[in-house]
């Protein structure tokens, strides 16, 4: 008997029963056994061994041995079970991981502490439960006891996921047996495990024992099917691929285990469309599901695509027990630069007129098997023969990838008559390797080029000449001749002006000879930079005639004929000397040497001017014209200077500048009376011109004050309107119209003012003409207050409008009009359609409440059915 101090122990064994994998259906029971024990601190007495499994037995020595020599499976799972009289229950199954391995569960008792007593505790092994059981339910899985329910009554719950905890009422126990049940399928699925614990206690609520862990494990079962990641896999692969290359990876799931069998998924193909150039292009791994190709033989250019059914099934591909499910690989075959491009045929022709660029010459074609637009069949043309000066190229058309043979330089049929080109003609991408190219990828192109017309030419343009200015009229400047360059055609060149702005030149219309029809002037506004510039044209007789332009340029040398001219022509001094002198210098049309530096000097006539007046040199430019004596009148001097320029011969010229001799401040400045008095204003008219610009002040501020009284009068007036300006409405007499249409016979008198009342007395009562005035007393209006308030304008109006409203007076009448007959014929068309509504759904009351105008209308629609 074991004391209640040993404390049981679960110890997992695991024995290798061979040193190798081997299939455990060769060999006996006597080469299969492994030795378990049990042991506690009195050895192994009273320890019972016993198995679940049909395949092993325990001896009563411990010894797990095989029962037969055949297994359902390399695999299997038992429980092996030990049991003392403490308890009664299952021990675990282990699952050997391979054929070779058996795991076994063996329970130990041992002290603690030396051989100190302790607490028991029980252990309850892995439960295993496989997943769609059809029943019967509740199902017994495992029962459990205590060994103390002899002594007491005991009751048994487990808690936990499945029990107490969502989902719910999965696992039941027997309160009193202990007994634990399974009341539904399970679903390893959707859950692999439970995790229980389960409590013993007495009839008290009082804890017997410790809480047991509970592992239940869902056991798979192959139930679901391989689901393929995609209904359709694309994949491609490059034609003229070896034997073994990869093409894709096709990928399929299986819900169930996938450490059993179950969810062991192997790959097959099941068809491949089209069988060409062989039925098994492609395989399969069976495991990793990549598709490789395994012959040889991929062409695009004969199978573009490869669609390849795919089967994955699990059971380890196990055809009649595993389930499966298939997918589409969609292969396409990718184009490789495998065929040169290739030339229709090997020579081509064209022509071209000469002088003509981007110009097509020619086209030439080309056939390429390989996948069109793309790298391996656009055409690349090169020309590696027959053209050393560049003057053509070859471009290719992006639609039709043909080369167009393009002029880029211009050629001359006078320098070559025709062209012999050689041409090659490539792919955008290299040719794959191993392939050649064809000799058909080469031809040759003859071109000719046509004669034209081609225009004169001036060798030199522009040409330069130099000259000095001033040549006379007729002077025979140079030649400007042109060349034609149609040396094969007998034709004569005319020359003419084109362009001469000033009319200087003239050309022989024969020979192209230069001459002056005008003197030549470097300072004219024709000139710049001293070049005057001229064009020319050259035309042959050709047909069509042709014609070029030359420029001429003539660079004109300066003389000296341009005298200097003094600076400034206007200037201001004080009247008293050593105050302030007057800067002068010279300006000269003319270039150096014809310029500077100049001589300033006064003349001798008339004697004034160099009593009052003295010239300073500064430098070659400038000089200062300053006052000779002490005290000069203010006024307005003329000066005259002699200035010489330094051409040769000089040139000279008087110049008179104006001088205001004015008093001036200590400053030096002008003051401005004596601005006034310098300009020749005496003190009377200074005063008569202030005293005219007080008086036009005064009546400019006597106009704006008369402008805001009356704008303010304005304000004040009287708001209301005078009776004569009272609007309302009137008879407006229209002279005579003349008849319309056919009918021109009536009596006008009918339609005009009567100038009597005798007729309107003597007629029917009740029949009035509109513009009849109505006999009868008028109402009062309302007499406008002599110093209206603003506050009663309001009450003015409202009056005037309610005895206006009742005044039968006030025009326009309500009358009965009265028309007379025009006649019969008349081109208008009849209105006799247009009958006026006299239904009696129509109310008129409303006419009531219009006022005295609309009295006739109420008393005629107004009266209902008691009319």
């Amino acid at each position: 008997n074991l004391k209640d101090n040993v404390k049981i122990k679960c110890l997992k064994l695991v024995f290798d029963c061979f040193p190798y994998h081997a299939n455990l259906t060769h060999f006996s029971h006597l080469f299969l056994s492994v030795l378990v024990k049990f042991n506690n601190c009195a050895g192994n007495k009273g320890v019972r061994y016993d198995t679940n499994s049909l395949d092993f037995k325990v001896r009563a020595d411990g010894t797990l041995y095989s029962a037969h020599c055949r297994f359902p499976t390399s695999s299997l799972s038992f429980l092996a079970a030990a049991a003392v009289h403490l308890f009664i229950f299952n021990a675990s199954l282990a699952e050997a991981p391979s054929p070779h391995r058996v795991n076994a569960v063996i329970f130990s008792g041992q002290s603690a502490h030396g051989l100190r007593r302790q607490k028991r505790d029980w252990v309850i092994p892995p439960i295993n439960v496989p997943e769609n059981s059809r029943g019967p339910f509740p199902q017994q899985l495992v029962r459990i006891r205590s060994d103390k329910d002899k002594e007491i009554h005991i009751r048994y719950s487990i808690t936990g996921v499945g029990a107490d905890q969502p989902p719910m009422e999965v696992f039941n126990i027997d309160p009193v047996s202990g007994r634990m049940y399974v009341t539904r399928p399970m679903d390893r699925e959707e859950r692999a495990s439970y995790h229980l614990r389960a409590h013993a206690v007495d009839m008290n609520g009082n804890k017997v024992e410790n809480p047991i862990d509970l592992y239940i494990y869902v056991i798979d079962m192959n139930d679901n099917r391989p689901e393929f990641i995609n209904q359709v896999y694309n994949g491609s692969v490059d034609e003229g691929s070896k034997p073994g290359t990869y093409v894709m990876t096709v990928t399929a799931n299986d819900a169930d285990d996938g450490t059993t069998a179950n969810g062991m998924v192997r790959y097959r193909i099941v068809t491949q469309t089209p069988q060409s150039p062989s039925q098994n292009m492609f395989t399969i791994n069976s495991e990793t599901g990549d598709i490789v190709t395994v012959a040889a033989g991929l062409d695009r250019e004969k199978v573009q695509q490869y669609i390849v059914i795919v089967q994955a099934t699990d059971m380890e591909g196990n055809l009649n027990y595993g389930l499966s499910n298939t997918a589409t690989a969609i292969i396409t075959v990718t184009d490789v630069n495998d065929n040169p491009p290739e030339f229709t045929t090997s020579t081509y022709s064209g022509e071209v007129p000469e002088n003509r660029v981007e110009v097509v010459v020619a086209n030439l074609t080309v056939m390429d098997r390989d996948q069109p637009h793309s790298p391996n069949w656009n055409a690349i043309y090169r020309i590696i023969s027959g053209d050393p000066s560049g003057h053509f190229t070859i471009r290719t058309d992006p639609v039709t990838n043909e080369g167009m043979v393009t002029v880029v330089k211009a050629v001359d049929y006078e320098m070559n008559r025709a062209f012999m080109l050689t041409v090659m003609v490539s792919n955008q991408a290299p040719l794959a390797s191993g392939i050649q190219m064809s000799f058909q990828s080469t031809a040759g192109v003859t071109i000719s080029v046509t004669d034209v017309n081609e225009a004169p030419y001036f060798p030199t343009n522009h040409k330069l000449i130099r000259l000095e200015e001033g040549v006379p009229t007729g002077t025979v400047l140079t030649t400007f001749s042109a060349v034609d360059p149609d040396r094969f055609m007998q034709q004569a060149v005319r020359y003419s002006k084109l362009s001469d702005p000033a009319n200087w030149l003239n050309i022989n219309a024969t020979n192209g000879q230069i001459t002056t029809a005008a003197v030549l002037d470097r300072e004219s506004d024709y000139i710049k930079n001293n070049v005057y510039e001229a064009t020319f044209l050259a035309a042959d007789n050709g047909i069509p005639p042709a014609s070029g332009t030359g420029t001429l340029q003539i660079y004109l040398i300066d003389i000296n004929d341009n005298a200097p001219e003094l600076l400034p022509k206007e200037a201001q001094i004080c009247e008293k000397p050593n105050l302030n002198v007057i800067n002068i210098t010279a300006a000269d049309a003319d270039i150096d040497p014809n310029v500077g530096p100049f001589v300033f000097e006064l003349p001798s006539v008339p004697s004034a001017v160099r009593k009052n007046w003295t010239i300073t040199r500064l430098n070659g430019d400038y000089a200062q014209l300053s006052l000779r004596i002490m005290y000069l009148e203010a006024g307005v001097y003329d000066v005259p200077i002699i200035v010489t320029d330094s051409g040769n011969p000089p040139l000279y010229n008087t110049s008179v500048i104006k001088v205001k001799v004015c008093p001036c401040d200590e400053n030096g400045d002008c003051t401005t009376i004596g601005a006034v008095a310098a300009a020749g204003l005496g003190t009377g008219a200074i005063i008569a011109i202030l005293i005219c610009i007080i008086i036009l002040l005064t009546m400019v501020l006597l106009f704006v004050v008369w402008m805001k009284r009356r704008e303010k009068e304005r304000h004040t007036k009287q708001l209301l309107i005078d009776p004569e300006d009272d609007v309302r409405d009137n008879i407006l007499k229209y002279d005579e119209e003349g008849g319309g249409e056919e009918d021109q016979d009536y009596d006008l008198s009918q339609l005009q003012q009567p100038e009597t009342m005798d007729h309107v007395l003597n007629k029917t009562p009740g029949v009035r003409r509109v513009d009849e005035r109505p006999i009868g007393a008028e109402p009062q209006y309302p007499i406008r207050p002599v110093i209206p308030h603003p506050g009663d304008i309001g009450d003015f109006i409202n009056e005037g409008l309610r005895a206006a409203d009742n005044d039968p007076t006030a025009p326009p009448y309500d009358s009965l009009l009265v028309f007379d007959y025009e006649g019969s014929g008349s081109t208008a068309g009849s209105v006799s359609s247009l009958n006026s509504s006299s239904s009696g759904d129509q109310d008129y009351d409303y006419l009531n409440d219009w006022g005295p105008r609309f009295k006739k209308l109420a008393d005629m629609y107004g009266g209902g059915e008691e009319d």
